[in-house]
């Protein structure tokens, strides 16, 4: 039989752990093993970190809703601790195998297949809990269309009324491009579209606000 995640060892924590301690420690995990802020790892080095990164936001999925974490707290109390694993791979063999116990209680963060759930989608997970954090960062690395808007606002404007216009019609550009900027994207999808440096700077950034110290 394959081996039972321990995802209170996986967070870090106590199994009498609150749901803001939860929170919390996925914050900190999620961040240290994080991918994306691998910028010059080898292909071994990004697969396992993935693996671990998965197996972080499994386990803040199961932990964080009431549900998902009594049923998934019968199963723990019925397994030996040799039978317990934090080994990322422990994880993915669990939700092959248990998906089903979780019925409807999915927040949207996970993929469904012929009506199972499957694991949850950790960018989606990571994005969810760090939005308050991460929203700021990733407006201030993708102002695309505020720079093309005030590009084109003061051309407009240069040609209309000279280099007043040209002022007036760059910054009337640039809010018009913001707000194009700030519509029709999650924080999930304008993160991914990032650069893999980019993204690392924002990680960086954001280990500095949970950890107190660069990842």
């Amino acid at each position: 039989m394959s081996a039972f995640p321990d995802y209170y060892s996986i967070l870090g924590i106590q199994k009498s752990a609150s749901s803001e301690e939860i929170k919390q420690a996925y914050r900190k995990e999620s961040l240290r093993t994080h991918p994306d802020r691998l910028t010059k790892a080898t292909n071994a080095e990004k697969k396992s970190a993935t693996e671990k990164f998965q197996a972080v936001a499994d386990a803040y999925y199961v932990l964080s809703d009431p549900i998902r974490r009594k049923e998934y707290d019968s199963l723990y109390s019925s397994k030996s601790q040799t039978d317990k694993s934090a080994d990322p791979k422990a994880s993915s063999n669990f939700f092959h195998q248990f998906a089903s116990m979780f019925g409807n209680a999915g927040t949207g963060n996970t993929s469904r297949d012929n009506g199972h759930e499957q694991r949850p989608d950790a960018q989606n997970v990571f994005a969810d809990v760090f939005d308050e954090l991460l929203r700021p960062e990733v407006e201030r690395h993708t102002p695309w269309w505020s720079y093309l808007g005030t590009v084109c606002g003061g051309g407009v404007g240069f040609i209309v009324a000279n280099v007043p216009g040209l002022v007036l019609g760059a910054f009337t550009g640039n809010r018009i491009g913001a707000v194009r900027d700030a519509k029709g994207k999650s924080v999930a999808a304008v993160f991914g579209e990032l650069g893999a440096t980019q993204k690392a700077e924002i990680l960086r950034a954001l280990a500095m606000k949970v950890l107190g110290s660069a990842l």
